[in-house]
């Protein structure tokens, strides 16, 4: 198949498919006429770097999948540099996530002491005071004027 069809059938645009091919993840055959030619080997090893990258994976991190189903492994992930990089990326996750409940925490912690210094309504509480209100009502003629 062409580029244009291999990129149609990918949901992607050739421009895409000439850098991944300038960085090596994807190689093309030339035709007798100097087109690019690609197989249905090639648009499986797109599929696997396009669900690569929408799971957050850097285009690099997409080499050793590509490799492992250019090997001729039914699936990119089952060869070892593959799984190391599952094994690397989970760490990653298992940080990011830990340092967003962190950040939770501190945050849910700031509101509670924001809420409670300016005076949130507590249900069944007094209202909130405000002292320019106060201040207002103080200068305020009895009368109500």
């Amino acid at each position: 198949m062409r580029i244009g069809e291999l990129a149609k059938r990918a949901g992607t645009t050739t421009r895409t498919l000439r850098y991944y091919e300038s960085r090596g993840l994807l190689r093309s055959r030339r035709a007798g006429n100097g087109y690019r030619d690609y197989d249905e080997d090639d648009l499986r090893q797109l599929r696997q770097i396009q669900t690569l990258q929408d799971f957050g994976f850097d285009l690099e991190e997409t080499r050793p999948f590509v490799d492992c189903l250019r090997s001729g492994e039914p699936a990119g992930d089952v060869c070892p540099a593959s799984l190391e990089v599952y094994r690397r990326k989970l760490a990653e996750l298992d940080a990011f996530v830990a340092r967003l409940t962190e950040v939770r925490a501190t945050l849910g912690a700031r509101l509670a002491a924001a809420e409670l210094a300016a005076g949130a309504r507590v249900p069944g509480g007094p209202p909130p005071r405000c002292e320019l209100i106060d201040e207002l009502i103080d200068e305020a003629p009895e009368d109500g004027r």
